[in-house]
């Protein structure tokens, strides 16, 4: 039978860790670690995530900001916030959440926030700590893989891992970081010729690609444990039928709209060792990983 690999377990054991991390800066600086999210434009979907940052920064006690403009900001303007939220003794993160509106220059609003403020690991400074095996804030997302796969005593070292997806955000650091464990990695992307087969060699396969259910039977190798980063709102009857039971199709009928990953669920729960489901695997620890990246910001910054 399938290991279900709960996220929102892990989540609460990491949110529980940070309480005492945070009572520590507090009683040796007089403040709390402060995060600071920039949001530009009205993409739903990243104010839903701000929200949900926010929402668990409140709740662990973690200054928060939420820093809202509308899609008419300018670069210059983007990056002269960035500059002040770099110059402010009160926050030690900044996040500056994407996708940002076209005309913006995402890099240059990257490259504008400091390393040392960067909780979202995506500075080049970061990438570089990262990629040479040195202290660094790390992307929040493949980090939290590490996590559920070392809180379930799921062995690394040794083993192959294929990570379907190759971005900056997830992909490449997830490959990175499974390397530093010791895992033998290799990293598929849209032109790599036999992908299926590929997959199938795997024994950590970790989907990043962003395609609905696009890993289906064939690729997966029975036994291998399958971390679903995806996350792809299936909205119409046809497709739902391509990708869910019964059980599930009955669900979408009801909601209209369901969530899942870059797997096909059932194939996933039925040949894996071990799986994340989505919802509720991989997506709650990326927010927990955020928070704990900001405490550990404001560790360094203050000696702790």
């Amino acid at each position: 039978m399938s290991l279900l690999l709960n996220g929102n377990l892990v989540r609460d054991q990491i949110k529980t860790e940070c309480r005492p991390r945070i009572t520590r800066i507090i009683a040796k600086t007089g403040r709390a670690p402060g995060l600071a999210v920039v949001l530009v434009g009205d993409n739903s979907a990243s104010a839903v995530y701000v929200r949900n940052k926010t929402k668990t920064a409140e709740e662990l006690g973690i200054h928060h900001e939420a820093i809202v403009r509308d899609a008419s900001l300018t670069t210059e303007g983007l990056l002269a916030i960035v500059a002040d939220l770099n110059s402010r003794g009160d926050i030690d993160g900044i996040l500056v959440q994407l996708p940002l509106p076209a005309h913006i220059d995402s890099q240059k609003a990257l490259l504008a926030v400091a390393p040392e403020k960067d909780v979202d690991g995506f500075h080049p400074c970061n990438v570089g700590l990262l990629s040479t095996g040195r202290p660094g804030l790390r992307p929040c997302t493949p980090s939290g893989v590490i996590e559920i796969l070392k809180r379930y005593e799921i062995p690394i070292a040794g083993r192959n891992a294929v990570v379907v997806g190759r971005s900056d955000i997830v992909g490449k650091p997830m490959a990175m970081l499974l390397l530093q464990e010791n895992a033998t990695i290799t990293v598929c992307h849209s032109r790599t010729r036999h992908l299926a087969g590929v997959c199938r060699g795997a024994e950590i396969l970790v989907a990043a690609i962003g395609r609905t259910a696009m890993i289906t039977e064939e690729y997966i190798r029975p036994g291998a444990v399958v971390i679903d980063v995806g996350m792809n709102t299936v909205r119409t009857r046809e497709e739902a039928e391509r990708v869910f039971d019964a059980a599930r199709l009955a669900e979408f009928d009801k909601r209209g709209s369901l969530l899942v990953g870059d797997v096909q669920p059932g194939a996933m729960a039925r040949l894996a060792s071990a799986y994340t489901p989505v919802p509720g695997g991989v997506g709650p620890l990326t927010i927990a990983m955020l928070m704990r990246n900001t405490i550990e910001a404001a560790e360094r910054r203050v000696g702790l």
